[in-house]
């Protein structure tokens, strides 16, 4: 055994086994390695670009709900401003109710008082034509007697 052909022999396997490693196993396992690189890298520009995307997401969530806040505090002040025109409206109803109530009571008073001034004088005049009738203790003419009372309800 010679040691040059022995390591003439090696080197030559070795180199051959060099081609064919550089031939046939480093390509597929560069490319699975690039493939896993690629693979990673855009897994993480996935995930940047979705904690953007929930970061947009949260502001128009944000603004939304601002949105929303100010048009539910626009609601209610329109609801309690017309709340406070329903009540002013069914005050002043109820006012003007109250002053036709009152100005009816009024008119109602007045013609009593007028029918009860008319009774009265009705009244009166009878009694004093009673009165004078006694006193007399006569009957006088009738048509004296109408003009009379006529006169009498016109002086009271």
């Amino acid at each position: 055994m010679n040691l040059n052909s022995t390591l003439w022999a090696q080197f030559v396997v070795f180199f051959i086994l060099a081609l064919f490693t550089m031939k046939f196993v480093w390509p597929p396992l560069m490319k699975a390695l690039d493939d896993r690189a690629k693979k990673i890298a855009d897994g993480l520009a996935a995930a940047d670009k979705g904690k953007e995307a929930m970061v947009a997401a949260e502001k128009m969530v944000a603004a939304e709900l601002a949105s929303a806040r100010d048009e539910g505090q626009k609601r209610i002040g329109d609801a309690e401003k017309r709340a406070l025109g329903i009540v002013e409206e069914a005050k002043k109803i109820a006012s003007d109710e109250a002053a036709r109530i009152v100005a009816a009571a009024k008119d109602d008073a007045e013609q009593q008082v007028n029918k009860a001034r008319e009774t009265l004088r009705g009244e009166v005049a009878t009694l004093a034509v009673k009165g004078a009738e006694q006193i007399l203790k006569r009957e006088i003419n009738a048509s004296a007697h109408a003009d009379l009372l006529k006169q009498l309800a016109t002086e009271l």
